[in-house]
Parts: C-alpha cells; sequence; structure tokens
C-alpha cells in the first residue's frame, strides 16, 4: 500500500499539512492537490485549529513543481479544464483561508512550489532552501498564479528577472526581495515555524480572520474604498468578546483568553 501523498496532523493549536512525495521531490499532481484541498478544509472546520503550517518531506524539497511527464502529455484544453482548474482553486483556497497560514521552506521551492509559497501568508526559509519560477526553460511560464502574485509581491523588475531567466534564487535572496520573512538553519526549521504558530494561535482567532479578509480584500480596492473598508472591519472587531477581553486583560495586567467569541 502507498504511501499518503499528503499527512496531517495537530499539535494543540497548530495544524501541520505535509506535502508527502519524496520520491519524485514532492512534486505535485492532481490527486496530491485534491489531498491537500481536503486536508485543508478540515482544518478549516476544525475550530481547535487556529493556525496551519505547511511543509514537505525530506531534506531536499519542499515542492520541487509540477510533474512535467504529465504536463508533457496534455494539450491546451485538457490541461485548462483538469490540471490547471484543480490547482488554481486549491492555491487560491489556501490563499483566502481565514485561519494563518506558515510555510515551513525544507528545500527546493520550484514553479508550483514558489507558486503554492506565494499563496500562503508568512515563509519561512531553511537555509538549503532554493526558490524560483523557471517555467521559461521549458517553453512554459507559471500558470497556477504565479505570474500574478510574484507581481504584487515583489518589484515587477525583480519579477520579470525571474521569470524570464528562469533561475534559482537563494533563500538570503528571497527575504532581501521580500519574498519570505527569514531565513533558518535547516534542522531548526520546523522549531521556528512552530514557535511562531503558537505566538500567533495565542492572538483571537475571530480577530486574525477579520484581520485576514481586511488585509486581502483591502489590498484589491483603491485606498480611497479601503480605509472606509477597514473602518467598518475594526467596527465589527469592537462588537466581539474577545476585543473586551483583550483590553481588560491589558488593564488588569494579566495574559488575555481569547476565545473566538
Amino acid at each position: 500500500m502507498s504511501e499518503p501523498s499528503i499527512l496531517t496532523e495537530t499539535r494543540g493549536r497548530i495544524g501541520i499539512i505535509t506535502i508527502n512525495r519524496p520520491k519524485v521531490l514532492n512534486a505535485i499532481d492532481v490527486p496530491t492537490m485534491l489531498a491537500m484541498e481536503e486536508a485543508l478544509g478540515r482544518m478549516e472546520a476544525d475550530d481547535a485549529v487556529r493556525v496551519i503550517v505547511v511543509t514537505g518531506t525530506g531534506e531536499r524539497a519542499f515542492v520541487a513543481g509540477g510533474d512535467i511527464a504529465d504536463l508533457d502529455s496534455r494539450q491546451g484544453l485538457q490541461h485548462y479544464q483538469e490540471f490547471a482548474e484543480v490547482i488554481h482553486r486549491v492555491f487560491r483556497r489556501y490563499e483566502t483561508c481565514d485561519k494563518p497560514t506558515i510555510a515551513a521552506v525544507n528545500g527546493w521551492a520550484l514553479g508550483g512550489g514558489t507558486e503554492l509559497v506565494l499563496a500562503l501568508d508568512i515563509r519561512i526559509l531553511a537555509d538549503n532552501a532554493r526558490l524560483g519560477l523557471p517555467e521559461i526553460t521549458l517553453g512554459l511560464f507559471p500558470g497556477a498564479g504565479g505570474t500574478q502574485r510574484i507581481i504584487r509581491q515583489v518589484p515587477l523588475c525583480r519579477a520579470k528577472e525571474i521569470m524570464f531567466a528562469g533561475d534559482h534564487i537563494s533563500a538570503e535572496e528571497a527575504v532581501s526581495i521580500g519574498l519570505a520573512n527569514r531565513v533558518v538553519p535547516r534542522a531548526s526549521l520546523m522549531d521556528e515555524a512552530l514557535a511562531l504558530a503558537e505566538k500567533i494561535a495565542a492572538k483571537s482567532p475571530l480577530v486574525l480572520k477579520l484581520l485576514k479578509r481586511t488585509l486581502r480584500d483591502g489590498g484589491d480596492m483603491p485606498l480611497s474604498a479601503a480605509l472606509p473598508y477597514e473602518q467598518a472591519m475594526i467596527g465589527l472587531v469592537l462588537d466581539s468578546q474577545d476585543a473586551h477581553e483583550g483590553c481588560r486583560a491589558f488593564l488588569e495586567k494579566r495574559s488575555a483568553d481569547f476565545q473566538g467569541r
């Protein structure tokens, strides 16, 4: 019996989704993406899970990319209706998840691997990690959201160079251009990711949800619309029990106990 392509576990308030195809460097295919979607759905529905960490199995790769033989076997309409439809839907599900997500990038994150990183909230890279969008070397270009997400996250000239040249970039450079948060030693990657997840999980899950929506939706608006949207959303927050618990805890010099209400 083969190993499942996606492993899941929970550690207290932290959910962990692990892409588990080490023989192909965790390359993603349609069954793997469907399993990723199902795993996310279960964690979204579990009120005990407040933060989700995504990583890969093994020492070499987070996600090395898509299955090239599979891509070569398809024509355009078939690819659009089958593979592309699924990967766009799944990555968008991760991007719009109301719970904070953290990428613990344990090695190569190329092509679809970088595109998945771009859809996650916070990115912690092992010092052996390499990112890149090398599709141009195959006569292709990024088609799982990469062209649109990267130009919204790093300077346009640098995004174009990454896609036009198809070169890999180091973990340190990814941080320097704003593509990731920080680099840590490979041996401490999960400890660092889980420690940050625990810090975030101690905050109000309701407020984190509304904050994520404010950032996500406001980012697509002109400032003249985004500011009143923020004003309305903070009004919703002040109707929550958690907002008043946080204020009272500060005044009473104690730790807040946020319940998500």
